[in-house]
């Protein structure tokens, strides 16, 4: 099945001249068609390639609606994608030297892969509340309870008239407590005011009785106010609903939406659970929430955006704990400690893929694309610059809203510069693109689901390919914490690339919303002379992250010894890099080998006959579950990465003299943990004459002194006594 490749230059704006080549495209799958006005005189065109089942791809998304529209009143069944060259490739000043980025976008489009991702599932039977003053909410659940099963939470001291009608349940209290997501929120509050409003007649007998007026028109008490007559007690007769004695105020209930009116938000972090809506008493975000909440009603499904392989999770071992940086980088709070693992709730997560990114050991993967398969895209956009003649490519990812909308307004020009249909008139066909900087020529622009998932594997792996650059774009609206977590990552990244003689600010992280500023940012960057590796790797991306990280260093340093740079044997990398070595104090350490069963990665081995404790460097994640285990304190962790071989091969950290059973000679244990041990317990009461000699004993000749001795004395000895 070949792919059916639409390429418009949008009335002659875009330069479409050398990106191409027909014998170069069919032999990669690719029937391509150069087109002039695809949208409207050369529709046609486009009917044409729908009609079959083959793949089709249109360089155009500005009319992707038009087009899925109108494919699907010809009922056609064709897979249909869309790429954008103009604002990403064709529009701005480097325009007319783009043909190798369209050759580079166009590729990344048509590279599929058949990846079956589970789903997470919501349920939303439309039961909303509304938390805050009464005002407000009782305004909006006037307004929603005709769409949405509506309950209203007041906080607060409500003095605001209660509805005339009961279409819906209110309730009064404070301390709330609201956890879940969309479809399963458990709300809990404490109920403070006497008045049960869910069971009150509202007949406003209370309200008169009070002679300290202090219930309100919303049938709240004022206890600063109250004197206790309790003369509304005695008003509210038979109906029973108010009681100071009340000890049960402790509520909770079940909830599919929430909208919290209130200030302060029910929850802490950045990204709260989805179907919870917090708007303050802004009334403009009030009613964007409430066109979204209209919606919110039926069944819902989400990619499950993560993989997590419990073996080789470092987070902890019997008790100990070791790597948290999946759990301190969460935004959505959905990973958990549960002891020696993690736990993530599929539901809660927001596939921002920053756990995916941090994890050093790469138990936790990310899967919205996953890394093969991206790494599959970023591997033929590379190939297809480079034989369109283009040279030193940049990658630059983004996210697929916010940051597609900023890159793309790159190209598009502004008042400022003037009317653009006016710069267009009397223009040639090869001058007819807008004024604006647009992005440059070499910096190829990749959307992904979230720029957190972008994590040092894929950098380094994309300079192996080819890329003399990865920049990653976060907008002001992602959390500031990603962008710190990647800097620390790059950071690492660029030690490893300048070993290998590859200097220069390759691993950037941005973080703005300002066109003028991201303009600067790129343009200025692309100025500098940063080179691409001299032979562009053909690996395929491993889905697993330590040995994707091997490759490409691996690749980077052979062609640094191609280019006869000496490459250094180690490079030593800052506190927290996953990568690194042990010190052991050998005169501390007395081979308990508990390290060893604490090491998540089988780092750590011991000896097999022999009395030793081996490391395999490669395998170490710098988690500190063997330095907190160690009762002698004797391990210290040295972050560093060796590009010696050595790496991969099991070393001696620490050796001893075996001790030889003292009844049969069979060697156990070390000779300098039976003297240690045996000196601690020297002066002990219970280990004294043939206590003490069975500790330099096997296990065997132990239990065999134990049961033939006949002068000790036993517990049958005093149970006889008892009797």
């Amino acid at each position: 099945m070949e792919t059916k490749v639409l390429v418009c230059s949008c009335n002659g704006t875009v330069e479409l001249g050398g990106a191409f080549d027909a014998s170069e495209a069919a032999a990669s799958g690719l029937a391509v068609s150069p087109v002039t006005a695809l949208c409207r005189r050369e529709m046609g065109r486009f009917l044409e390639a729908v009609a079959g089942t083959d793949d089709v791809l249109v360089t155009c998304t500005q009319e992707s609606a038009l087009f899925r529209e109108v494919a699907a009143a010809r009922r056609s069944v064709a897979p249909i994608r869309f790429v954008n060259i103009r604002e990403q490739a064709g529009w701005g000043r480097d325009g007319a030297s783009a043909a190798p980025k369209i050759a580079a976008l166009v590729a990344m489009a048509a590279t599929t892969a058949d990846e079956a991702i589970p789903t997470v599932q919501y349920r939303s039977g439309g039961r909303l509340l509304i938390v805050g003053d009464a005002g407000a909410a009782f305004e909006w659940a006037e307004q929603l309870h005709g769409t949405l099963s509506v309950s209203v939470l007041v906080t607060g001291r409500a003095w605001q008239q209660l509805p005339a009608q009961r279409r819906f349940p209110i309730m009064s209290g404070d301390a709330v407590e609201i956890r879940g997501w969309l479809g399963a929120f458990r709300v809990g509050w404490q109920q403070r005011n006497p008045i049960d409003l869910d069971a009150c007649v509202r007949c406003g007998a209370c309200v008169e009785a009070c002679p300290e007026g202090a219930i309100g028109p919303s049938l709240q008490v004022d206890a600063e106010r109250c004197r206790g007559h309790r003369a509304c007690v005695e008003a509210c007769g038979g109906i029973g609903a108010i009681d100071f004695a009340r000890s049960d105020t402790a509520r909770d209930a079940e909830y599919d939406l929430v909208l919290d009116l209130r200030r302060t938000p029910a929850f802490d972090f950045d990204d709260p659970p989805q179907g919870y809506f917090h708007c303050g008493p802004d009334p403009a975000e009030q009613l964007q929430a409430v066109l979204k909440l209209s919606t919110m009603i039926g069944e819902f499904e989400k990619p499950k955006y993560f993989d997590y392989d419990a073996r080789i999770c470092a987070h902890g071992r019997n008790g100990k704990t070791g790597c948290t940086a999946c759990i301190d980088v969460c935004s959505t709070r959905a990973i958990s400690s549960l002891g020696d693992r993690i736990q993530v709730e599929p539901h809660l997560c927001m596939g921002c893929g920053g756990c995916t990114s941090v994890c050093p050991s790469g138990a936790i993967r990310y899967a919205y694309p996953s890394a093969p398969v991206l790494g599959a895209r970023l591997r033929a956009g590379l190939a297809a610059f480079r034989k369109r003649g283009g040279e030193h490519p940049s990658l630059l990812f983004h996210d697929g809203e916010a940051g597609t909308a900023l890159v793309e307004s790159l190209a598009r020009g502004s008042a400022a510069q003037g009317s653009t249909t006016q710069k267009l008139i009397g223009r040639g066909p090869a001058d007819r693109r807008p004024s604006a900087p647009g992005l440059p020529a070499r910096l190829i622009p990749v959307a992904v689901h979230h720029p957190a998932s972008v994590g040092l594997d894929l950098a380094l792996a994309a300079i192996a390919w080819g890329a003399a650059s990865v920049t990653v774009l976060f907008t002001p609206d992602t959390s500031e914490h990603y962008a710190e977590a990647l800097t620390r990552q790059f950071e690492t990244g660029r030690r490893l690339l300048s070993a290998v003689g590859l200097d220069g600010d390759r691993l950037r992280v941005l973080r703005t919303g300002d066109r003028l500023e991201l303009t600067e940012a790129l343009h200025g960057h692309a100025r500098i002379a940063l080179s691409s590796v001299g032979r562009a790797a053909t690996f395929a991306l491993p889905g697993e992250k330590r040995r994707a990280i091997d490759f490409a260093l691996a690749h980077l340093s052979e062609q640094a010894e191609a280019a006869g740079r000496e490459l250094p044997t180690e490079v030593a990398l800052a506190a927290g890099a996953p990568f690194g070595s042990l010190r052991i104090r050998q005169d501390a350490c007395t081979l308990c080998l508990a390290c060893v069963g604490a090491c998540p990665e089988s780092a750590l081995l011991d000896g097999s006959e022999r009395p030793q404790l081996r490391f395999i460097e490669r395998n170490c994640v710098q988690c500190g579950l063997c330095e907190t285990t160690c009762p002698e304190d004797a391990i210290t962790l040295q972050p560093r990465y060796l590009f010696d071989q050595q790496a991969r091969s099991p070393r001696v950290l620490n050796e001893a003299e075996p001790f030889h059973c003292v009844c049969c000679g069979k060697a156990f244990g070390t000779r300098q943990m039976i003297d240690s041990m045996t000196a601690r317990l020297a002066t002990h009461s219970m280990f004294g004459g043939k206590a003490m000699r069975r500790l330099q004993m096997c296990a065997d000749c132990r239990v065999v002194d134990l049961v033939s001795a006949t002068d000790e004395a036993t517990i049958h000895d005093y149970t006889g006594r008892e009797a």
